[in-house]
């Protein structure tokens, strides 16, 4: 399979079907999953995958109790289904989705591409490792140096046996407390990141902490922070002041979870907030001078947050959050930065 060089990648953006001009992108989601099986490990030799999803049943579903098996829920692995889905965002207005699949998270570079092909959608692709629960047990004895030169082949060769390349690395995934083995994996990232000139998105764990803990290690490591994405601050940090301390390491910060409309959330003891709380924090941090540090999406990894099953797809943002934020005083240039400028500048190799 051909390389490409740091100079053939460098100026432009790279989706599954191959570099493209950066202003073609248009309106883009940062964080989605399109193909994904985010199951833990050790649940996916299961037979019994639970109920089918209906009407009756989505709702206790989403919120976590009274239905045992649940494991259909995680699992996106319905090509047409999400051909649909996509032609429905598209309808709405977007025209580029970023689909962080990585290892641990079964990616499929040729069923994205097959997707993009059929909706006419742009699609960049992550690459690289989740959290350590999720990575081969052979990770463990891996270098840094080897898993840097697995990255730089997954941009710049193809990506998980394929010709396909990722356009972005991440999610590389983090938890509180940061681990040896997932410590290593942002090592060899942020050095694919020098390599390769590609932007990097990270998987904070859920501490309201650990988000600054990976800025830290990033700058003590004298790695820049501006091609450096933080993602899900919206369920890691709930305060003004860590917010601001945070951007003012230059990381772009991204508010991930639109669409998520309940305080229930199963995997911490937190209180989810709302769009509307999403947009005051996106406020505050413009307000502060940082809005080219922020970029928004959905962070769909569940069944039962499409659509055709009840959710509300990836058109939501532009469907009803962007209306909101025309409600709420946002002006078209700020809708413009956060939907189009940002995602270009950090989607655009250098």
């Amino acid at each position: 399979m051909t390389r490409l060089t740091r100079d053939d990648l460098r100026g432009k953006a790279q989706t599954v079907l191959g570099p493209v001009n950066p202003t073609v992108l248009g309106r883009t989601l940062m964080h989605e999953h399109v193909l994904c099986d985010i199951r833990p490990p050790s649940t996916r030799t299961e037979n019994d995958l639970g109920p089918e999803i209906t009407l009756e049943n989505v709702w206790q579903l989403n919120y976590g109790h009274g239905i045992a098996r649940a494991g259909r829920k995680y699992m996106l692995d319905l090509e047409e289904v999400a051909v649909r889905e996509l032609d429905l965002m598209k309808q709405e207005g977007g025209d580029t989705v970023v689909e962080l699949t990585c290892g641990g998270l079964s990616p499929d570079p040729a069923g994205l591409k097959r997707i993009s092909e059929g909706t006419g959608v742009q699609l960049v692709m992550g690459c690289g490792y989740y959290v350590n629960d999720y990575q081969d047990p052979r990770n463990h004895e891996r270098t840094v140096h080897d898993f840097a030169a697995e990255i730089i082949d997954q941009v710049q060769v193809g990506a998980w046996g394929t010709d396909v390349r990722a356009g972005m690395i991440g999610e590389i995934g983090c938890q509180a407390p940061w681990t040896d083995l997932e410590k290593r994996v942002m090592r060899a990232a942020l050095l694919a990141m020098k390599e390769t000139g590609a932007a990097l998105n990270v998987h904070p764990g859920r501490h309201e902490d650990q988000p600054q803990e990976v800025a830290d290690f990033i700058q003590a490591a004298g790695y820049p922070t501006e091609r450096v994405v933080i993602s899900h601050i919206d369920r890691t940090v709930f305060d003004v002041d860590r917010l601001l301390r945070l951007a003012d390491t230059g990381v772009t910060l991204e508010f991930d979870l639109f669409g998520q409309e309940s305080a229930y959330y199963g995997l911490s003891d937190i209180d989810m907030p709302n769009d509307a709380t999403r947009l005051k924090l996106i406020r505050a941090l413009i307000d502060h001078g940082h809005l080219e540090r922020v970029v928004i999406s959905h962070d769909i990894c569940y069944r039962t947050r499409l659509s055709v099953f009840g959710g509300h797809g990836y058109g939501h943002i532009f469907r009803n959050v962007v209306p909101m934020m025309r409600r709420r005083g946002y002006s078209e240039d700020e809708l413009d930065a956060i939907l189009v400028h940002n995602p270009r500048r950090l989607l655009t190799f250098i």
